[in-house]
């Protein structure tokens, strides 16, 4: 797996393959998966974490089930762009990951994703104890649909 830019990311999707996006807790990796367009990002169940071969094995398999073609990673900066020790936890995830899947994988700076995803979860009236259960597969739904917003003007041509 290769870390790449967001044009290149673009210029290697396989069409009609779902992307999915990733939100990396300490105790679960939330999973989003965009449809086979590129519109929509729709939550998955989070995946409990264990040790990092394990939750690397479960993951790919569920990637692969997804027939998902690249993945992005939310990268926690802080406030000020600067990286704190959670944006180093995910690039070292993301570097050791890497020989167990070729997909490429963009780092996609997801500051208020998880605030947005609670806030959202909120509006919805569930409970404390629901939302807990699925912040982290919300985050990983409005990061994914971030990058999904900036694939489409990308793909718009120059003077729309």
């Amino acid at each position: 797996m290769a870390i790449v830019t967001i044009e290149e990311f673009s210029e290697g999707l396989t069409s009609g393959r779902p992307i999915a996006g990733l939100d990396l807790g300490t105790k679960t990796i939330g999973i989003a998966v965009s449809d086979r367009s590129y519109a929509f990002a729709n939550p998955r169940p989070v995946l409990s974490r264990r040790k990092f071969t394990e939750d690397a094995v479960r993951l790919k398999a569920i990637l692969d089930r997804d027939e998902v073609t690249a993945i992005v990673l939310g990268l926690p900066l802080n406030m000020d762009g600067s990286s704190g020790p959670r944006a180093q936890a995910t690039r070292t995830f993301a570097r050791l990951y890497g020989p167990i899947d070729d997909r490429p994988l963009l780092l996609w700076d997801e500051r208020l994703s998880t605030v947005a995803a609670e806030r959202n979860l909120l509006e919805m009236d569930m409970s404390r104890k629901k939302r807990a259960t699925r912040i982290d597969s919300a985050a990983a739904a409005i990061i994914l649909q971030g990058v999904l917003d900036r694939l489409a003007h990308l793909a718009r041509p120059v003077g729309d």
